[in-house]
């Protein structure tokens, strides 16, 4: 791990991953949903890429993990997050791939409005359409799950004991013990970087993306179903591939391997 660090901008967290023997032609750089930080792409997903040849990085947004901006995280808005995407991407040699989770999908998807990249991968990814329509199905379909997730915002974020967040998030195959040490990570979210989810997410859909598209989900995802993940799809002109089995925070999931299997094959099938 080291931190990126040149001023004017921000330090932000910036795991990396150097790639065994020669290196792929693209970097690729993961970026975590709400919540999160860099720290859920480590343990299984930077070292397995960068395995297999590829450059990896992943990024804790302002005031996420590692990185600065912890003291003004309320009002951080969705251009502040792309801000901190873009200095990371400009030092890179090449364009990099955008592999996105969840709010990270969101954020991919409105970067390349604005710069270039390789390839975009989604997974469980917020849909181009916004938050707000699968924020009101969760809180009607799991009322409970709904108002803890909102409780993260007036915690530390540390809610580790919470079934109904646990259900949402990670499959029944998850370990208990496993579940509650990944949920002790989550952290507060920005409320700005929230509300612009929910409202401003439509600038995806007025200019085409001339790249490959992978879309990707997870059968029992409590926040994104399969239904949205293939709407998702659909913008692009792909087919989404929902994974069995699985729940929203896939690259922690017993079974992570198959959908990191999956976008490695399919990123061979780009020539990338």
């Amino acid at each position: 791990m080291f931190n990126y660090r040149t001023k004017p901008h921000l330090d932000l967290e910036l795991l990396h991953r150097a790639p065994a023997g020669k290196a792929k032609p693209h970097p690729i750089l993961f970026i975590h949903g709400a919540y999160s930080a860099a720290w859920c792409w480590e343990t299984f997903y930077l070292p397995y890429f960068a395995s297999h040849g590829y450059d990896c990085y992943a990024l804790s947004l302002r005031g996420h993990g590692g990185s600065e901006g912890h003291e003004y995280l309320a009002l951080t808005s969705i251009d502040d997050y792309l801000a901190d995407i873009r200095q990371i991407t400009q030092d890179l040699p090449t364009p990099p791939i955008l592999v996105g989770h969840s709010m990270g999908g969101m954020l991919a998807q409105l970067y390349l409005h604005k710069y270039s990249a390789a390839a975009l991968v989604l997974m469980a990814s917020v849909p181009p359409e916004g938050l707000l329509g699968a924020t009101m199905q969760l809180a009607f379909r799991e009322p409970q799950a709904f108002f803890e997730l909102n409780l993260i915002h007036a915690s530390d974020g540390r809610l580790s004991t919470i079934a109904s967040i646990r259900r949402q998030l990670f499959s029944d195959s998850m370990p208990e013990q496993q579940a509650v040490r990944y949920l002790a990570r989550f952290q507060p979210e920005s409320h700005r970087a929230i509300l612009d989810l929910s409202f401003l997410p439509f600038r995806t859909t007025d200019k085409p993306v001339n790249l490959p598209v992978l879309v990707i989900g997870a059968e029992q995802d409590g926040l994104f179903p399969p239904y949205l993940v293939h709407a998702t799809a659909s913008r692009y002109g792909v087919h989404a591939e929902i994974f069995p089995n699985m729940a929203h925070v896939m690259m922690l999931e017993p079974n992570w391997e198959e959908p990191a299997k999956r976008i490695l094959n399919w990123l061979s099938e780009q020539a990338l």
